[in-house]
């Protein structure tokens, strides 16, 4: 059982950064991928980015390409969401989530196991 603990979220500017954590215990982090995603308030919850176990591979929604970078740190067993030129639109929480099949890049959220309880990140125009 892998327990999930995000950190990070705040209020920003827009165009201003924000560096996401998702620290992981109970379980061999490597042998997880692990993704974001986000929820805002009447929408359903979306990807936002993944990262397989090794680290050696990544991929983002579209809407954030360019502008967010998904990164780990297996000696610390924690995820980092660096996201960069903030926009309103992506005022949301933010949960991390894992999933056992590490070699996987996955979008669809029924595909991850283990999910953290969330971090509120709001973009101020």
């Amino acid at each position: 059982q892998v327990q999930l603990v995000e950190s990070g979220g705040g209020l920003v500017q827009a165009g201003g950064s924000l560096r996401l954590s998702c620290a992981a215990s109970g379980g061999t982090f490597r042998n997880y991928a692990m993704g974001w995603f986000r929820q805002a308030p009447g929408k359903e919850r979306e990807f936002v980015a993944s990262i397989i176990g090794s680290g050696a591979s990544t991929y983002y929604a579209d809407s954030v390409k360019g502008r967010f970078i998904i990164s780990r740190d297996n000696a610390k067993n924690t995820a980092y969401l660096q996201m960069n030129s903030l926009r309103p639109e992506d005022t949301a929480v933010f949960y991390c989530a894992a999933d056992p099949r590490w070699t996987l890049l996955r979008v669809l959220p029924a595909s991850y196991d283990y999910w953290g309880q969330g971090t509120q990140v709001t973009v101020s125009s």
